[in-house]
């Protein structure tokens, strides 16, 4: 079982055990990311130590640029995160505030006051790594560290980097093949059901409009094939984020279709898989219209298959 502890400075940690300690910030837990834990099982078997991290609850880049809303948005929630470290492994999560007293520390700073007492006997880094306010490059690490050190090249798809960089990228335009390609799983969003203007229902189709529960990014506008989860029970359907332009909707409306399912499930909390893009959102100049476009998303969803799977 991981242990997580929230810290202030390098006095909160008290780690007791020797440890292998991933460096990273880590949002999303995408390939790139998994390669450097299975290096750090790798040393932990071999050395009999305990796998350790040191991250940061939001993004380091709020320390340094101008804020904009979406440096708020997650690849994942704070929940799933933890449980991504621990199914990697992690023993030791440590979580502190990445503030302007924190970047203030040199490399050395940093190895003297929170290396040294997370009682680290290897670190395992990316290849493009930095650290300190004197922007250290991981192949620096060396002259701040006596231990193991192991550097992890670049894991790349297509012959690019897989990065959280990109992984946006491939979620604002909705490419949830891509983006699950260098996830290595699929992006998932939770909602709590709320009321909605009950259109759907008057035309066949039936929505659970959705309150996005975490501060995580939705797929671009559109209309996709997704799975959706409810009380450990996993169905069908269709999914579209975006605003409803058939009705003169100027809100962003978060919703799904959830195939052969009846349940009244407001206030339940569900989870959204999101597989792939049917389409994108436009405006249909009759309701006749817009239900042949629907049942045609139906078709392509049910029948819809993972291609690499087959």
């Amino acid at each position: 079982m991981m242990i997580t502890k929230r810290i202030i400075d390098e006095k909160g940690i008290d780690q007791t055990e020797d440890t292998v300690l991933v460096l990273g910030y880590f949002d999303g837990l995408h390939k790139g990311h998994q390669a450097l834990f299975e290096k750090a099982r790798e040393i932990a078997a071999e050395q009999g130590l305990k796998i350790a991290v040191m991250t940061f609850p939001e993004s380091p880049k709020l320390a340094f640029v101008r804020y904009q809303p979406e440096l708020m948005l997650h690849l994942a929630s704070p929940e799933d995160r933890m449980a991504q470290l621990e199914s990697l492994g992690v023993d030791y999560l440590y979580l502190i505030d990445f503030t302007s007293h924190f970047a203030g520390n040199t490399a050395r700073d940093f190895f003297e006051k929170y290396v040294s007492r997370l009682r680290a006997k290897a670190v395992v880094a990316g290849f493009d790594y930095h650290f300190g306010s004197d922007r250290k490059e991981s192949h620096e690490l060396r002259d701040y560290f006596n231990g193991k050190i192991v550097i992890v090249p670049s894991v790349n798809l297509d012959n690019r980097k897989i990065s959280s960089t990109r992984i946006r990228e491939t979620i604002a335009v909705g490419d949830m093949l891509k983006t699950q390609e260098l996830l290595g799983y699929p992006l998932s969003t939770r909602g709590i059901v709320v009321h909605g203007n009950a259109r759907g229902r008057t035309i066949g189709y039936p929505t659970a409009n959705l309150a996005p529960l975490d501060r995580v990014l939705l797929p671009g506008d559109g209309v996709y094939v997704a799975d959706v989860e409810h009380n450990g029970q996993r169905y069908r359907g269709m999914a579209s984020v975006g605003k409803n332009v058939t009705f003169d909707g100027d809100e962003l409306r978060f919703e799904v279709n959830i195939f052969d399912f009846s349940q009244d499930i407001y206030g339940d909390t569900i989870r959204i898989f999101w597989l792939d893009k049917i389409r994108e959102m436009v405006k249909f100049d009759g309701i006749d219209s817009l239900i042949a476009q629907l049942q045609s998303d139906e078709r392509i969803a049910r029948s819809w298959t993972d291609y690499r799977n087959s």
